[in-house]
């Protein structure tokens, strides 16, 4: 199952991702990831993308698809993927098309997890973590025993910057702008699969489950 997962910050994408590749035993591919991976391993494509990034440019969907291409290639990709983080473009989406197509491959379904922008707010600008150690809590869903103060150490509790509300309404809106063609877009293909990141963990990952083993047949919201 070649499976393209949506979800805007604090929708669960990344635990809902981490249960589908245990699940599946499919490798979870992030085109940030690989990137830095062949800058690290000084790879033909990592060494021109490094060349590019410090000139201060931004690495081309050239590059990203010949990474992409790269790693499909790995045996663990055998039996299926998660695209995360790509394609975030219409353009990026059909050459991705078409690169899958050249492999022999194509997408079988593109999950979407859907939560409230008020909601997701809440979830983000709600989130604290300890100064010292790092250990987070959240003002609503997860207080510490002494409001402010660490369970753990005693430290204060702080509100990191990409947390505050300001920025988490920023940080919504650029994923909607990002995702909203894009999603369109698998709809009228067919393969745009809703899901509510609502509700209990496992019940999200039941939804998700009956669209893996349904091959990405019908939608489900």
């Amino acid at each position: 199952m070649n499976i393209v997962l949506f979800g805007p910050p604090g929708s669960g994408k990344g635990t809902q991702a981490q249960f589908i590749v245990e699940r599946y035993n499919i490798p979870q591919i992030s085109t940030g990831d690989m990137l830095r991976a062949a800058v690290k391993a000084q790879t033909p494509l990592g060494l021109m993308a490094k060349s590019i990034m410090d000139s201060g440019g931004l690495v081309s969907d050239e590059i990203v698809l010949g990474l992409v291409k790269e790693r499909l290639a790995y045996a663990d990709c055998r039996n299926g993927f998660i695209l995360d983080g790509f394609p975030r473009t219409i353009q990026q989406a059909d050459s991705l098309n078409a690169l899958l197509d050249e492999l022999g491959k194509k997408i079988d379904a593109v999950v979407s997890l859907e939560v409230a922008s008020n909601e997701l707010i809440i979830r983000l600008s709600g989130r604290r973590a300890c100064a010292s150690c790092s250990k987070g809590y959240h003002v609503q869903y997860d207080q510490p025993k002494v409001a402010g103060v660490c369970d753990v150490c005693g430290s204060s509790l702080i509100q990191r910057a990409d947390d505050t509300e300001e920025t988490v309404v920023n940080r919504l809106k650029v994923y909607d702008e990002q995702t909203s063609a894009l999603k369109a877009y698998f709809a009228q293909l067919g393969l745009l699969h809703t899901v509510a990141g609502i509700g209990s963990i496992a019940s999200i990952q039941a939804t998700i489950c009956s669209i893996i083993e349904a091959g990405g047949s019908s939608d489900i919201s």
